[in-house]
């Protein structure tokens, strides 16, 4: 079996469009929620989200594509950019061997949206003939291969909150069983519109606090909902013989992924975290466990729902044992990011990535008010060095789908 390594990362987030930015804003504790600036929410209950600020698109496309692509795939396109650049693999090895797998939630709602106003207003003559490659989901991952010249299995996830760690994973496996040398993979979102907040509010998914500062509280008492985010994490995988040998920068290895799904309820966990726990028991068994709790990090999905927290935290307990579970740091960047959906899974491995190579564990913010249903440490309030020797990275979507990363430091 191949090891595998990240070489590459890229990341366009509400709280920093690069890596290093978003790292920065992880750290400091930055929170990226604030009210919405891309239409009138009066008619909405919800009035926040964690848009994605100062995007220069036409730093990674040309402008005349610009109109072409919906903005999650500007997202995607962005984020990858960063991540090739940063490994420095293309070139190293033949097309054929290069995979490309990146997924995305929801796909081209802005443009289902614009275009559908287009049809009801002006008829079907004034559809955009890119209206179709705009919205389908797979185009992020097609774009991203086109653009390089990625030759490989190019295959798009769709497991709601889930997709970017299932890309990342089948990625892993892809390259761990020998089938390609390397892979870009992660996820991309841009649903924060009209539409996409109607519908989540609708469901009573979505926090309504107003302040900023209170609408997203990981596993507080106080939490209400989630919070809508967006943007694009890319992660370049690669087989670790061949990374070594060509000289590459090696942020983390990836050592382990579980799959599961609760078949319980199409937006509700499994109130026992059953699922959940078996998922994250899959990667930490197969990335060899962690002799030290005290030096394993969990990033965990960490909604600021009521149900995901409390059986998530139940899950950890479940999969780890209570004994572990109460001695390794767990926290939720979503306190800061705002869920990113089917990029979440994508730009909390990069978090965890570096996590391991700074030793520093980000914080969850917001987090006062202790729930007896949530009593593991959370890192609340401030990031924490720590010397952490194992990152566990959770992801949970609708319909039931779990899905685990597990990292290591080298």
């Amino acid at each position: 079996m191949n090891r595998v390594v990240i070489t590459g990362m890229g990341a366009v987030t509400p709280i920093g469009n690069d890596v290093e930015s978003f790292w920065q804003g992880l750290v400091s504790g930055k929170c990226g929620i604030g009210p919405i600036t891309r239409f009138d929410t009066s008619a909405h209950k919800v009035k926040v989200a964690a848009e994605v600020k100062d995007f220069d698109a036409a730093s990674y496309m040309d402008k005349a594509d610009l109109r072409k692509y919906d903005l999650f795939c500007q997202y995607a396109l962005g984020a990858a950019a960063q991540a090739v650049a940063q490994s420095g693999v293309q070139g190293t090895l033949p097309a054929e061997e290069i995979g490309v797998y990146f997924g995305s939630g929801i796909g081209g709602i802005g443009t289902f949206e614009e275009q559908q106003k287009l049809l009801l207003e002006k008829g079907p003559r004034r559809v955009s003939p890119f209206f179709i490659p705009a919205l389908i989901i797979n185009m992020a991952g097609g774009l991203i291969a086109i653009k390089y010249n990625f030759q490989g299995a190019a295959v798009s996830s769709v497991t709601a909150c889930a997709t970017g760690n299932n890309a990342i994973g089948e990625a892993y496996r892809a390259i761990k069983h020998g089938y390609l040398s390397a892979a870009l993979a992660g996820g991309a979102e841009a649903a924060i519109v009209p539409l996409g907040l109607a519908g989540f509010s609708n469901m009573k998914a979505l926090s309504t606090q107003e302040d900023p500062s209170l609408a997203c509280v990981p596993f507080d008492a106080r939490r209400c909902g989630f919070v809508m985010g967006e943007g694009a994490g890319a992660l370049l995988l690669e087989e670790y013989e061949h990374a070594k040998a060509r000289g590459a920068k090696i942020y983390a290895e990836l050592c382990g992924y579980g799959a599961t799904c609760d078949a319980h309820h199409i937006t509700a966990p499994d109130p026992e975290g059953k699922g959940g726990a078996r998922a994250l028991r899959l990667a930490y068994e197969e990335a060899g466990g962690c002799q030290d709790p005290g030096k394993l990090y969990i990033n965990a999905h960490g909604t600021s729902t009521p149900l995901n927290d409390a059986c998530e935290t139940k899950a950890i307990k479940l999969g780890l044992g209570e004994e572990t579970a109460r001695a390794c740091m767990v926290s939720s960047t979503k306190s800061m990011t705002g869920h990113m959906l089917g990029a979440a899974g994508a730009v909390e491995a990069i978090a965890c990535a570096m996590a391991l190579a700074e030793g520093i564990v980000p914080p969850t913010i917001g987090y006062q008010e202790p729930d007896p249903a949530c009593d593991l440490d959370y890192v609340p309030g401030k990031a924490r060095k720590a010397d952490i020797q194992l990152a566990l990275s959770a992801s949970l979507g609708f319909g039931g789908h779990n899905a685990y990363l597990a990292l290591r430091k080298v």
